[in-house]
């Protein structure tokens, strides 16, 4: 090997070492997004009876009464409208009303504790839980 070759191959190698020492600091140290991570947790609950396939209040009243539980449980949410459907093993179609519920700044035992409420309420066989891994700020805009 050359003088010329074995420069570039001792700078590629102290580049490769200056990487590594960087990378390696960094998960010890963990990302600002780790350091302000939250868990955003989505839940899905059907509104129809789970025995009678019947809705068990009307659209509006659901939303109300799930607003009362929630309220009751965290102090805030956010609800959205959805509809949902499936097909049952004998290949017949339902369709149901549901809401959508967001949640952060909380834990999956609140979540639990309201999800229990909730299928208690709505008469169902189980919400639907998703967590998903977020950055939550309350923003409050430029102080001027």
């Amino acid at each position: 090997m050359d003088k010329k070759s074995g420069m570039i191959v001792a700078v590629i190698a102290a580049l490769a070492l200056c990487l590594s020492v960087v990378s390696m600091g960094l998960i010890l140290r963990g990302t600002p997004e780790r350091e302000t991570g939250d868990i955003q947790y989505v839940l899905y609950l059907g509104t129809n009876d789970k025995d009678s396939n019947e809705p068990v209040y009307a659209p509006d009243e659901a939303k109300i009464k799930a607003s009362e539980i929630l309220i009751n449980h965290f102090g805030g949410y956010t609800i959205q409208e959805a509809n949902g459907g499936w097909t049952d093993e004998n290949g017949v179609i339902f369709q149901e009303y549901t809401i959508v519920i967001y949640l952060s700044d909380t834990t999956l035992e609140q979540v639990h504790a309201a999800a229990d409420s909730l299928i208690d309420a709505f008469h169902q066989s189980s919400v639907l839980i998703q967590a998903n891994a977020t950055r939550t700020e309350f923003y409050s805009g430029v102080e001027s």
